[in-house]
């Protein structure tokens, strides 16, 4: 959204823009417009909505509107080649890594998930290789001991909304060109499946630190205590407490604690399975997991 934004109080005139259809929501289940087409309806903005890209019926459209230059913010689906020919200036993408690291549909999560001190954003031109174009410009990001990937991802979605806008006025005064990425230095961040998340108690507790922050907020890490599943939220190390056996539970007056490979873990907030999020201490009052074991 702050991409979209930037570039509708822009000098630049955004033509249409591209997301994916409306989708269910809410109790009721009605269809409702992504984020994106809420904002470009706003403004009166021409809004597509194919189910796939290479749709004859979306391809005939792009070419009527004929479009300069397409930027894209995690679209989310690959364009094949009949697309990718229309925009003479082609398809501009803001990636939230330093490319060639961490190509893929989770740069950020997997950059805290390994421990990385910096993330950044990139802007490239798409070919049809994942993430493999040519690089405009970066920012960089430092990653804070306690930021979650939703933290990191906020600052960058500000951040790499003024680098997407300043690559878009470069190309179009003819400064800017793009740079072939390194072939050293490539990884790859696939997308965080629900079965990713969950914890391992047996990890040490700075990898179960970065797990748990690395899915917050989605697609959220979770571990199970009688056969039911409890969402984690941010955690805090123990290092002062003794060891404890990896998962077991320890309830306090002051904490929630919980061993892993290394040292204990202290507790945040967690979800119960079709209940809100509340504080550990809470949940520990009514659930009465003292001397259990998450698995």
């Amino acid at each position: 959204m702050p991409a979209l934004d930037a570039l509708l109080d822009s000098r630049h005139d955004v033509a249409a823009v591209l997301t994916r259809p409306p989708a269910p929501s809410g109790r009721g289940r009605r269809l409702t417009p992504s984020p994106v087409a809420a904002l470009a309806g706003e403004h009166g903005v021409e809004v597509l909505t194919p189910r796939r890209p290479r749709e004859p019926e979306f391809l005939d459209r792009l070419r009527d509107i004929a479009p300069d230059c397409c930027p894209v913010v995690a679209y989310g689906a690959l364009l094949p080649r009949p697309a990718l020919d229309i925009p003479p200036h082609g398809w501009v993408n803001l990636h939230f890594s330093l490319l060639p690291a961490w190509r893929g549909a989770a740069p950020v999560q997997h950059a805290i998930r390994h421990g990385d001190d910096v993330a950044g954003a990139s802007t490239f031109l798409i070919e049809e290789g994942m993430d493999t174009g040519p690089v405009y410009g970066i920012l960089t990001e430092s990653i804070g001991p306690a930021d979650t990937a939703g933290d990191v991802l906020d600052r960058l979605s500000v951040a790499g909304a003024g680098l997407l806008l300043a690559t878009i006025d470069g190309i179009e005064d003819g400064s800017l060109q793009p740079v072939p990425q390194s072939a050293d230095g490539i990884s790859y961040a696939p997308k965080v499946e629900v079965p990713d998340a969950r914890v391992d108690w047996g990890y040490p507790a700075i990898g179960v630190d970065r797990l748990i922050r690395s899915c917050t907020p989605a697609p959220g890490a979770w571990t199970t205590l009688r056969d039911s599943r409890l969402k984690l939220g941010p955690a805090g190390l123990a290092a002062e407490v003794g060891s404890m056996a990896p998962g077991l539970i320890s309830v306090s007056r002051d904490a929630v604690l919980v061993g892993t490979g290394s040292h204990p873990m202290r507790l945040g907030d967690v979800q119960p399975a079709g209940k809100a999020p509340m504080n550990a201490l809470d949940w520990a009052r009514g659930a009465r997991p003292d001397g259990e074991r998450f698995a």
